[in-house]
């Protein structure tokens, strides 16, 4: 018989987030502070997260937007679970729904209006031999199965003209992810996250907007750690903690 293990509960913003996470398997972490940090849903506005996993970005948007309403979609029945008991948790269960639903399925088969903004932190894998093979617990949130084309293809269909796209992912695939938007999409503001001052960026934080005509802006980079010893810069640690956003 198999034993499954309780989740684990950890504070993110500050404390002004809890959230219960697998013991094992995928953790949200810096990715999805930085994500939630590019969100300025207003009062009213309408944000859905294709790939929530439990939720790691979604309740820190919900905390950083308090007027804002949100739908997560997941396709594991046990993280959808989790987002709906972190929903409860945070107290924002009458502003936040949980789909159980596959983003490769596509955004109409939600049946739901088309919203202000649509996010994600996209599995960063779509080739099998590009990495080792994951462990069990993390498989869903690294290897995007139908590739990253299905990803982009839910956002562009999940807003409305003149809505917000933002998505997180590997600095590497920054071409594709401007060629799979640039049909629909454009105002591209892309902001290159690197570990080290004097390291290559390894992630990039991308911004369209749908039907957009502006022209690309490349913003100035977020460093992640200093050299000094410290977890993190400043401007990284003020992220995590709710007290910085980012403007694209």
């Amino acid at each position: 018989m198999t034993v499954t293990e309780p989740p684990v509960e950890n504070a993110l913003l500050n404390g002004r987030v809890r959230l219960r996470q697998p013991t094992r398997g995928y953790r949200a972490g810096m990715d999805a502070a930085v994500l939630a940090a590019a969100v300025r849903a207003g009062p009213g506005q309408r944000v859905i997260e294709a790939g929530c996993g439990a939720g790691g970005a979604l309740f820190q948007i919900a905390a950083r937007c308090p007027h804002a309403r949100l739908i997560g979609v997941e396709r594991e029945a046990e993280a959808a679970d989790l987002a709906r008991q972190n929903a409860a948790l945070n107290g924002v269960e009458d502003r936040v729904e949980i789909l159980t639903a596959d983003v490769a399925a596509g955004f109409r088969a939600l049946d739901r209006a088309p919203c202000d903004w649509a996010v994600a932190n996209p599995p960063f894998f779509d080739d099998p031999g590009a990495l080792r093979a994951p462990a069990p617990g993390k498989r869903a949130a690294w290897m995007a199965d139908d590739g990253l084309g299905a990803w982009t293809g839910f956002l562009l269909k999940a807003v409305t003209e003149g809505g917000r796209i933002v998505l997180i992912h590997r600095a590497d695939r920054l071409a594709d992810i401007l060629a799979l938007l640039a049909p629909k999409a454009g105002s591209f503001a892309v902001l290159p996250i690197h570990p080290h001052a004097d390291e290559p960026a390894k992630r990039v934080l991308v911004a369209a907007i749908k039907t957009g005509k502006a022209p690309l802006r490349l913003l100035p980079p977020l460093v992640l750690h200093d050299r000094d010893g410290a977890r993190h810069t400043p401007q990284a640690e003020a992220i995590l903690r709710g007290e910085a956003d980012i403007t694209l």
